[in-house]
C-alpha cells in the first residue's frame, strides 16, 4: 500500500486532534506508518484511552513500639504536577492486631494487620495544607513482640501516574526500644 503525502498529512491532523494541541507537527518529507497485508487492525490512537494525570505522592513519618503499643504519624503529600481527588494509604504491621482499633475519622482497619486511610484531596499547588494530610494512631497488637516490621504504600491514588515510588513505598523495623524510626 502506498501512502501518499496527503494521506500521510490527514493522518498527522487526526493524530493530532486526537493528542491535543501538544501533538508535535511532521515534518515535510514524514510518511506515516501503515500495517502491512494481514495485519489486524486494532484500535486508533486514543480509541477509549485516557493520558493518565501525574502526581507525585509521597509518605513520611515515624512508628514506634513499646510493649503491645504501636505508634504511627505519617504526613501525605502530592508535588503534582496534577491534584488529585483522594489517595488511600495503606499500613500493615508483620503483627496481628487485637480486635478492632480505635482510628482516625478516615481510616478503617480492613484486615487483622491492615488499616487503610483516606487522605482527602491533595492539591498540586497552594497552600501548604492543602498539599497534604496528617495521620496519628496508635495500633493495639496481638502480643508484645521484640520488633514489628510496618508497610506503609500508596493502595490508590485515583489511577495517577507517580513517577518516584521510592517516597511512598516504606518498610520499617521497629525494635520494642520506644524509640521512633523514620521513614
Amino acid at each position: 500500500m502506498v501512502v501518499t503525502r496527503r494521506k500521510a498529512a490527514a493522518l498527522v491532523l487526526v493524530a493530532m486532534a486526537t493528542l491535543g494541541a501538544g501533538a508535535a507537527p511532521a515534518t515535510a518529507g514524514a510518511t506515516a506508518a501503515v500495517p502491512g497485508p494481514g495485519a489486524v487492525p486494532g484500535p486508533g490512537p486514543g480509541a477509549g484511552t485516557a493520558v493518565a494525570p501525574e502526581a507525585d505522592v509521597s509518605h513520611h513519618g515515624h512508628v514506634l513500639l513499646w510493649g503491645s503499643g504501636l505508634g504511627v504519624w505519617m504526613r501525605s503529600e502530592n508535588r503534582g504536577p496534577s491534584n488529585l481527588a483522594d489517595v488511600t494509604v495503606r499500613v500493615r504491621t508483620s503483627v496481628p492486631l487485637v480486635g478492632r482499633q480505635e482510628l482516625p475519622e478516615n481510616c478503617m482497619q480492613t484486615g487483622r494487620q491492615t488499616v487503610l486511610c483516606r487522605t482527602g484531596e491533595l492539591r498540586a499547588d497552594g497552600a501548604e495544607e492543602a498539599r497534604r494530610r496528617q495521620f496519628a494512631f496508635e495500633l493495639q497488637l496481638a502480643r508484645k513482640p521484640d520488633e514489628v516490621v510496618v508497610r506503609i504504600d500508596t493502595l490508590w491514588n485515583g489511577g495517577a501516574t507517580d513517577r518516584n515510588l521510592r517516597n511512598n513505598d516504606h518498610e520499617v523495623l521497629a525494635p520494642a526500644t520506644g524509640d521512633e524510626y523514620v521513614f
